[in-house]
Protein backbone atom coordinates (compact mmCIF):
# COMPACT_ATOMS: atom_id res chain seq x y z
CA UNK A 1 0.00 0.00 0.00
CA UNK A 2 1.23 3.52 -0.80
CA UNK A 3 2.85 5.25 2.16
CA UNK A 4 0.80 8.15 3.51
CA UNK A 5 2.21 11.67 3.79
CA UNK A 6 1.23 14.71 5.84
CA UNK A 7 -0.01 17.87 4.21
CA UNK A 8 3.02 19.63 5.65
CA UNK A 9 5.30 17.19 3.81
CA UNK A 10 3.40 17.68 0.56
CA UNK A 11 3.40 21.47 0.87
CA UNK A 12 7.16 21.50 1.38
CA UNK A 13 7.60 19.20 -1.63
CA UNK A 14 5.44 21.48 -3.81
CA UNK A 15 6.52 24.84 -2.40
CA UNK A 16 2.95 25.52 -1.27
CA UNK A 17 1.15 26.64 1.89
CA UNK A 18 -1.19 24.59 4.08
CA UNK A 19 -4.45 26.15 5.18
CA UNK A 20 -5.85 23.75 7.77
CA UNK A 21 -4.43 20.73 9.57
CA UNK A 22 -0.76 20.30 8.60
CA UNK A 23 -0.65 16.87 10.28
CA UNK A 24 -3.50 15.41 8.21
CA UNK A 25 -2.27 12.41 6.21
CA UNK A 26 -3.25 11.32 2.68
CA UNK A 27 -2.12 8.29 0.71
CA UNK A 28 -2.88 9.25 -2.87
CA UNK A 29 -4.88 11.38 -5.31
CA UNK A 30 -8.39 11.20 -6.74
CA UNK A 31 -10.85 13.39 -8.71
CA UNK A 32 -13.01 15.96 -6.92
CA UNK A 33 -16.16 13.91 -7.52
CA UNK A 34 -14.95 10.54 -6.24
CA UNK A 35 -12.14 11.23 -3.76
CA UNK A 36 -12.33 9.63 -0.32
CA UNK A 37 -11.15 11.09 2.95
CA UNK A 38 -7.69 9.51 2.58
CA UNK A 39 -7.04 11.28 -0.76
CA UNK A 40 -6.01 14.72 -1.92
CA UNK A 41 -7.70 16.23 -4.98
CA UNK A 42 -7.15 19.39 -7.02
CA UNK A 43 -9.03 22.37 -8.43
CA UNK A 44 -7.38 23.64 -11.62
CA UNK A 45 -10.38 25.41 -13.19
CA UNK A 46 -12.16 28.03 -11.03
CA UNK A 47 -15.50 27.32 -12.73
CA UNK A 48 -15.64 24.05 -10.77
CA UNK A 49 -14.96 25.77 -7.43
CA UNK A 50 -18.39 24.84 -6.05
CA UNK A 51 -17.41 21.16 -6.19
CA UNK A 52 -14.90 21.77 -3.40
CA UNK A 53 -17.86 22.09 -1.03
CA UNK A 54 -19.11 18.60 -1.93
CA UNK A 55 -15.88 16.66 -2.37
CA UNK A 56 -15.14 13.83 0.03
CA UNK A 57 -11.39 14.43 -0.26
CA UNK A 58 -9.34 15.03 2.84
CA UNK A 59 -7.51 17.94 1.19
CA UNK A 60 -7.57 20.03 -1.98
CA UNK A 61 -4.83 21.60 -4.08
CA UNK A 62 -5.89 25.05 -5.30
CA UNK A 63 -4.61 28.47 -6.23
CA UNK A 64 -4.31 31.12 -3.51
CA UNK A 65 -7.46 33.03 -2.66
CA UNK A 66 -9.99 30.30 -3.50
CA UNK A 67 -12.90 29.40 -1.21
CA UNK A 68 -11.92 26.44 0.99
CA UNK A 69 -15.44 25.57 2.24
CA UNK A 70 -13.78 24.47 5.47
CA UNK A 71 -11.55 21.92 3.73
CA UNK A 72 -7.86 21.36 4.29
CA UNK A 73 -6.11 23.23 1.50
CA UNK A 74 -2.64 23.35 0.01
CA UNK A 75 -2.30 26.63 -1.87
CA UNK A 76 -0.01 26.45 -4.91
CA UNK A 77 0.44 28.79 -7.84
CA UNK A 78 -0.21 26.05 -10.42
CA UNK A 79 -2.58 23.33 -9.10
CA UNK A 80 -2.45 21.26 -12.29
CA UNK A 81 1.35 21.10 -12.17
CA UNK A 82 1.20 20.29 -8.46
CA UNK A 83 -1.24 17.46 -9.23
CA UNK A 84 1.20 16.05 -11.79
CA UNK A 85 4.09 16.21 -9.33
CA UNK A 86 2.08 14.41 -6.65
CA UNK A 87 1.11 11.69 -9.11
CA UNK A 88 4.82 11.17 -9.68
CA UNK A 89 5.53 11.19 -5.94
CA UNK A 90 2.83 8.68 -5.02
CA UNK A 91 2.64 6.37 -8.01
CA UNK A 92 5.77 6.49 -10.21
CA UNK A 93 8.45 4.21 -8.86
CA UNK A 94 12.07 3.92 -10.07
CA UNK A 95 12.67 1.19 -12.62
CA UNK A 96 14.52 -1.85 -11.32
CA UNK A 97 17.33 -2.76 -13.73
CA UNK A 98 16.89 -6.18 -15.33
CA UNK A 99 19.96 -6.43 -17.55
CA UNK A 100 19.83 -8.34 -20.83
CA UNK A 101 16.99 -10.81 -20.25
CA UNK A 102 16.69 -14.23 -21.87
CA UNK A 103 15.44 -14.24 -25.50
CA UNK A 104 16.55 -10.66 -26.11
CA UNK A 105 18.74 -10.33 -29.20
CA UNK A 106 21.87 -8.20 -28.86
CA UNK A 107 24.24 -7.72 -31.81
CA UNK A 108 28.00 -7.40 -31.91
CA UNK A 109 29.87 -4.29 -30.84
CA UNK A 110 26.99 -3.10 -28.64
CA UNK A 111 27.83 -0.69 -25.80
CA UNK A 112 25.56 -1.03 -22.78
CA UNK A 113 25.50 1.53 -19.98
CA UNK A 114 24.96 0.72 -16.33
CA UNK A 115 21.55 -0.44 -15.14
CA UNK A 116 20.02 -1.13 -18.56
CA UNK A 117 17.02 -3.42 -19.11
CA UNK A 118 16.49 -5.25 -22.39
CA UNK A 119 13.34 -7.36 -22.30
CA UNK A 120 12.66 -10.71 -24.02
CA UNK A 121 11.93 -10.29 -27.72
CA UNK A 122 13.72 -6.94 -28.03
CA UNK A 123 16.27 -6.73 -30.84
CA UNK A 124 19.41 -4.58 -30.59
CA UNK A 125 21.47 -4.28 -33.78
CA UNK A 126 25.23 -4.15 -34.19
CA UNK A 127 27.23 -1.21 -32.86
CA UNK A 128 24.33 0.27 -30.90
CA UNK A 129 25.19 2.42 -27.86
CA UNK A 130 22.71 2.45 -24.96
CA UNK A 131 23.25 4.91 -22.11
CA UNK A 132 22.81 4.25 -18.40
CA UNK A 133 19.42 3.01 -17.18
CA UNK A 134 17.95 2.68 -20.67
CA UNK A 135 14.95 0.36 -21.02
CA UNK A 136 14.06 -1.45 -24.25
CA UNK A 137 10.79 -3.38 -24.02
CA UNK A 138 9.69 -6.56 -25.74
CA UNK A 139 9.28 -6.39 -29.50
CA UNK A 140 11.17 -3.13 -29.87
CA UNK A 141 13.77 -3.08 -32.65
CA UNK A 142 16.86 -0.87 -32.54
CA UNK A 143 18.75 -0.97 -35.84
CA UNK A 144 22.52 -0.93 -36.24
CA UNK A 145 24.50 2.16 -35.31
CA UNK A 146 21.80 3.82 -33.18
CA UNK A 147 22.81 5.82 -30.10
CA UNK A 148 20.42 6.27 -27.17
CA UNK A 149 21.11 8.52 -24.18
CA UNK A 150 20.75 7.87 -20.45
CA UNK A 151 17.35 7.15 -18.88
CA UNK A 152 15.52 6.73 -22.19
CA UNK A 153 12.69 4.20 -22.50
CA UNK A 154 11.75 2.47 -25.77
CA UNK A 155 8.38 0.78 -25.40
CA UNK A 156 7.06 -2.40 -26.98
CA UNK A 157 7.14 -2.73 -30.77
CA UNK A 158 8.73 0.66 -31.36
CA UNK A 159 11.37 0.84 -34.10
CA UNK A 160 14.47 3.05 -34.25
CA UNK A 161 16.17 2.67 -37.57
CA UNK A 162 19.84 2.71 -38.51
CA UNK A 163 22.17 5.45 -37.26
CA UNK A 164 19.46 7.58 -35.66
CA UNK A 165 20.32 9.38 -32.43
CA UNK A 166 18.08 9.63 -29.38
CA UNK A 167 18.92 11.87 -26.42
CA UNK A 168 18.61 11.50 -22.66
CA UNK A 169 15.33 10.96 -20.78
CA UNK A 170 13.35 10.40 -23.96
CA UNK A 171 10.22 8.24 -24.10
CA UNK A 172 9.23 6.39 -27.26
CA UNK A 173 5.77 4.87 -26.94
CA UNK A 174 4.61 1.54 -28.41
CA UNK A 175 4.57 1.24 -32.18
CA UNK A 176 6.40 4.49 -32.90
CA UNK A 177 8.82 4.49 -35.83
CA UNK A 178 11.89 6.72 -35.72
CA UNK A 179 13.81 6.99 -38.98
CA UNK A 180 11.45 5.45 -41.53
CA UNK A 181 12.25 6.35 -45.14
CA UNK A 182 11.14 9.80 -46.22
CA UNK A 183 8.50 9.97 -48.96
CA UNK A 184 10.75 10.91 -51.86
CA UNK A 185 10.34 9.88 -55.52
CA UNK A 186 11.67 11.30 -58.75
CA UNK A 187 9.30 11.22 -61.78
CA UNK A 188 10.50 8.62 -64.27
CA UNK A 189 8.30 8.64 -67.33
CA UNK A 190 4.93 7.37 -66.24
CA UNK A 191 6.36 6.02 -62.98
CA UNK A 192 8.52 7.13 -60.08
CA UNK A 193 12.08 6.33 -59.05
CA UNK A 194 12.61 6.02 -55.26
CA UNK A 195 15.14 8.50 -53.88
CA UNK A 196 17.36 6.82 -51.28
CA UNK A 197 16.87 8.46 -47.91
CA UNK A 198 20.38 8.45 -46.46
CA UNK A 199 19.97 10.97 -43.62
CA UNK A 200 18.93 10.29 -40.02
CA UNK A 201 16.57 11.43 -37.26
CA UNK A 202 17.90 13.17 -34.15
CA UNK A 203 15.79 13.45 -31.00
CA UNK A 204 17.33 15.78 -28.43
CA UNK A 205 16.97 15.34 -24.66
CA UNK A 206 13.55 15.05 -22.96
CA UNK A 207 11.63 14.41 -26.18
CA UNK A 208 8.56 12.15 -26.02
CA UNK A 209 7.11 10.35 -29.04
CA UNK A 210 3.54 9.01 -28.92
CA UNK A 211 2.24 5.61 -29.94
CA UNK A 212 2.25 4.86 -33.68
CA UNK A 213 3.86 8.18 -34.51
CA UNK A 214 6.24 8.16 -37.48
CA UNK A 215 9.24 10.43 -37.97
CA UNK A 216 10.91 10.11 -41.37
CA UNK A 217 14.67 10.18 -41.79
CA UNK A 218 16.12 13.02 -43.85
CA UNK A 219 16.97 12.55 -47.50
CA UNK A 220 20.52 13.80 -46.96
CA UNK A 221 21.02 15.34 -43.51
CA UNK A 222 18.87 15.38 -40.36
CA UNK A 223 15.22 15.41 -39.34
CA UNK A 224 15.46 17.14 -35.97
CA UNK A 225 13.19 17.23 -32.92
CA UNK A 226 14.67 19.62 -30.36
CA UNK A 227 14.81 19.42 -26.58
CA UNK A 228 11.64 18.98 -24.56
CA UNK A 229 9.21 18.66 -27.45
CA UNK A 230 6.29 16.24 -27.05
CA UNK A 231 4.57 14.45 -29.95
CA UNK A 232 1.21 12.79 -29.33
CA UNK A 233 -0.01 9.51 -30.85
CA UNK A 234 -0.48 9.13 -34.61
CA UNK A 235 1.63 12.11 -35.69
CA UNK A 236 3.50 12.17 -39.01
CA UNK A 237 6.70 14.20 -39.36
CA UNK A 238 8.15 14.10 -42.88
CA UNK A 239 11.78 14.12 -43.95
CA UNK A 240 14.09 17.05 -43.24
CA UNK A 241 11.69 18.79 -40.85
CA UNK A 242 13.02 20.65 -37.84
CA UNK A 243 10.81 21.15 -34.78
CA UNK A 244 11.99 23.52 -32.04
CA UNK A 245 12.15 23.22 -28.26
CA UNK A 246 9.18 22.60 -25.96
CA UNK A 247 6.61 22.21 -28.72
CA UNK A 248 3.32 20.31 -28.30
CA UNK A 249 2.25 18.39 -31.41
CA UNK A 250 -1.17 16.82 -30.84
CA UNK A 251 -2.63 13.63 -32.29
CA UNK A 252 -3.07 13.19 -36.05
CA UNK A 253 -1.01 16.22 -37.00
CA UNK A 254 0.77 15.85 -40.34
CA UNK A 255 3.86 17.94 -41.10
CA UNK A 256 5.17 17.89 -44.67
CA UNK A 257 8.83 17.81 -45.62
CA UNK A 258 11.45 20.48 -44.93
CA UNK A 259 9.19 22.50 -42.64
CA UNK A 260 10.81 24.58 -39.89
CA UNK A 261 8.87 25.01 -36.64
CA UNK A 262 10.05 27.37 -33.91
CA UNK A 263 10.12 27.00 -30.13
CA UNK A 264 7.06 26.57 -27.92
CA UNK A 265 4.67 25.99 -30.80
CA UNK A 266 1.37 24.13 -30.28
CA UNK A 267 -0.30 22.32 -33.19
CA UNK A 268 -3.69 21.02 -32.07
CA UNK A 269 -5.28 17.80 -33.26
CA UNK A 270 -5.44 17.05 -37.01
CA UNK A 271 -3.56 20.16 -38.11
CA UNK A 272 -2.08 19.74 -41.58
CA UNK A 273 1.10 21.63 -42.44
CA UNK A 274 2.36 22.04 -46.00
CA UNK A 275 6.04 21.60 -46.79
CA UNK A 276 8.96 24.02 -47.15
CA UNK A 277 7.50 26.66 -44.84
CA UNK A 278 8.27 28.09 -41.41
CA UNK A 279 6.20 28.60 -38.27
CA UNK A 280 7.49 31.15 -35.76
CA UNK A 281 8.01 30.82 -32.02
CA UNK A 282 5.01 30.71 -29.65
CA UNK A 283 2.45 30.04 -32.36
CA UNK A 284 -0.77 28.15 -31.56
CA UNK A 285 -2.71 26.55 -34.42
CA UNK A 286 -6.26 25.35 -33.67
CA UNK A 287 -7.58 21.86 -34.32
CA UNK A 288 -8.21 20.69 -37.91
CA UNK A 289 -6.54 23.76 -39.36
CA UNK A 290 -4.70 23.73 -42.67
CA UNK A 291 -1.42 25.63 -42.89
CA UNK A 292 -0.50 26.35 -46.54
CA UNK A 293 2.15 29.03 -45.90
CA UNK A 294 4.53 30.39 -43.29
CA UNK A 295 3.15 31.84 -40.05
CA UNK A 296 4.71 34.74 -38.10
CA UNK A 297 5.63 34.25 -34.43
CA UNK A 298 3.62 35.01 -31.30
CA UNK A 299 0.11 34.58 -32.66
CA UNK A 300 -2.82 32.17 -32.79
CA UNK A 301 -4.37 30.80 -35.98
CA UNK A 302 -7.39 28.67 -36.90
CA UNK A 303 -9.27 27.44 -39.95
CA UNK A 304 -8.48 25.85 -43.27
CA UNK A 305 -6.71 27.69 -44.74
CA UNK A 306 -5.64 29.35 -41.50
CA UNK A 307 -6.56 32.87 -40.51
CA UNK A 308 -5.56 34.82 -37.41
CA UNK A 309 -7.75 33.30 -34.71
CA UNK A 310 -9.92 36.39 -34.06
CA UNK A 311 -10.63 36.77 -37.78
CA UNK A 312 -11.54 33.10 -37.97
CA UNK A 313 -14.00 33.51 -35.08
CA UNK A 314 -15.69 36.38 -36.91
CA UNK A 315 -15.86 34.29 -40.10
CA UNK A 316 -17.41 31.36 -38.23
CA UNK A 317 -20.06 33.69 -36.78
CA UNK A 318 -21.03 34.59 -40.35
CA UNK A 319 -21.00 30.94 -41.46
CA UNK A 320 -23.44 30.01 -38.71
CA UNK A 321 -25.88 32.62 -40.07
CA UNK A 322 -25.56 31.66 -43.74
CA UNK A 323 -28.98 29.88 -43.96
CA UNK A 324 -30.85 32.94 -42.68
CA UNK A 325 -28.67 35.25 -44.79
CA UNK A 326 -29.54 33.18 -47.86
CA UNK A 327 -33.25 33.60 -47.14
CA UNK A 328 -32.78 37.35 -46.67
CA UNK A 329 -30.87 37.68 -49.95
CA UNK A 330 -33.48 35.62 -51.81
CA UNK A 331 -36.27 37.80 -50.45
CA UNK A 332 -34.37 40.96 -51.46
CA UNK A 333 -33.80 39.57 -54.97
CA UNK A 334 -37.57 39.02 -55.36
CA UNK A 335 -38.36 42.53 -54.14
CA UNK A 336 -35.81 44.07 -56.50
CA UNK A 337 -37.20 42.03 -59.38
CA UNK A 338 -40.73 43.22 -58.54
CA UNK A 339 -39.59 46.86 -58.40
CA UNK A 340 -37.72 46.57 -61.69
CA UNK A 341 -40.88 45.16 -63.31
CA UNK A 342 -42.91 48.32 -62.53
CA UNK A 343 -40.20 50.91 -63.04
CA UNK A 344 -40.07 52.59 -66.46
CA UNK A 345 -37.19 51.37 -68.57
CA UNK A 346 -34.58 53.96 -69.68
Amino acid sequence: MQQSKTLKDLAEYLGGTVCGDETFRVNGLAPLESAGADKITFLANPKYAAKVADTGAGAVLMAPGGESFGRNIIEVSNPYLAFAKLLTLFYVHPHTPRGVMPEASVGIGVSLGEGVSIYPGASIGDNVALGDRCVVHSGAVVYAGVTIGDDTTVHANAVIRERCRVGKRCVIQPGAVIGSDGFGYAPDGSGYYPIPQIGIVVLEDDVEIGANTCIDRAALEVTLIRRGTKLDNLVQVAHNCQIGEDCMIVSQVGISGSTRIGNHVTLAGQVGVAGHLSIGDNVIVGAQSGVPGSLPANAGYSGSPVLPHKEWLKSMAVVANLPSLKKTVSALEKRIAALEAVLPSN
